[in-house]
């Protein structure tokens, strides 16, 4: 297959190129886009054949839910058989942005789309490319991040033709994505709505809506028979080929654990790659050093986290070492992503 990459201008959008991509998703093709969170590999998520087709091209495992994304509130009466009325305010007050919500899921939508489960992941993007997609597709837009199963989720076009490339009809580049981690997840079939995946929009954000708002108790082993929920909850996610490990506590002997972990390594013959920040470059002699972003901008620490991730693959390093980042806003889901992609690897100074 010759994967098309095509450019896209918000300010002028080509609605021919939309429709076309539109035609390509009611075919049963499946067409990359940017949303405001990451790329999304998207197919229409009413059509059995397509979800095949995305865990396919991701080599994603089919227990792991794909998160529905529509274009219009009125979309999900026909894909749910029920909206909590505090499932309503949270909408009202957070979509089109970076919030995912689990209801039970009508007859409308097929097991392949929701990995085998009763329920199903809705949200509604922020982001033009993404919202003229799905009105062109049909209105129902199955999307996981645009990346291989496991690799860092892609947060330019050419991160998705890296790992994607032979393997679908079409990318819309439309440029960097702005947050950089994928959306919230809340789960409304629980008797308290309960958060199952980190994101921007924060637990303390969600409970000035709605009230009380709980956090999952963990993740899912791997190796369990229980079918998750909501992507990410099972499977490791986002890894680098190297090793990754963090390194949390006061900064001062952060710096001087990495230091002296790296500088093992190297005498070992090892090439090591270290993620710090602007403010703490200059700690570290030795190693690729790699800042993440400013800690007086968690933003653009959660913008850079993938991308960084993935030059470190780029760069051939054996093993990563991490600075933590608990920051104020979305300290929680960014730890979630890079916990993730060590492995849940991590020593305390």
């Amino acid at each position: 297959m010759k994967t098309k990459v095509i450019r896209m201008d918000r300010e002028h959008m080509d609605l021919d190129i939309m429709k076309m991509a539109g035609d390509v998703l009611k075919a049963g093709g499946l067409v990359a886009f940017p949303t405001e969170t990451v790329y999304g590999l998207g197919g229409n998520a009413l059509d059995e054949q397509a979800a095949e087709k995305i865990y396919r091209a991701k080599g994603r495992p089919s227990d792991n839910p794909l998160i529905v994304h529509i274009a219009k509130i009125e979309a999900l009466d026909a894909i749910v058989t029920a909206v909590p009325e505090k499932a309503k305010m949270l909408a009202k007050a957070f979509w089109p942005g970076p919030l995912t919500m689990i209801f039970p899921k009508s007859d409308l939508v097929p097991y392949g789309t929701t990995g085998g489960l009763e329920t199903v992941a809705v949200r509604m993007p922020n982001d033009q490319v993404a919202l003229e997609l799905i009105l062109a597709g049909g209105g129902y837009v199955a999307a996981p991040s645009a990346n291989t199963s496991g690799r860092p989720s892609p947060t330019t076009a050419q991160h998705v033709e890296e790992d994607l490339t032979g393997k679908i009809d079409i990318i819309l580049d439309g440029g960097p994505v702005g947050i950089g981690l994928e959306s919230t997840i809340v789960d409304f079939t629980e008797d308290v709505p309960t958060i199952l995946r980190p994101g921007y929009v924060n637990q303390r954000m969600l409970e000035k809506v709605i009230g009380p708002v709980r956090m999952d108790k963990g993740l899912i082993a791997p190796d369990s028979g229980i079918h998750p929920k909501a992507p990410g909850m099972k499977y490791r996610h986002y890894a680098p080929k190297a090793q990754l490990l963090i390194v949390e506590g006061e900064a001062a002997a952060v710096q001087s654990r990495i230091r002296e972990l790296a500088e093992e390594k190297i005498l070992e013959g090892n090439k090591v790659g270290i993620i710090a920040t602007d403010e703490s470059l200059a700690a570290y002699p030795k190693g690729i050093i790699k800042s993440i972003g400013s800690r007086n901008n968690e933003e653009s620490i959660a913008q850079h986290l993938f991308g960084v991730l993935r030059e470190f693959d780029d760069c051939g390093v054996n093993y990563i070492y991490s600075e933590s980042f608990d920051t104020p806003q979305m300290g929680q889901a960014i730890m979630n992503r890079l916990l993730k992609a060590a492995g849940q690897q991590k020593i305390q100074v």
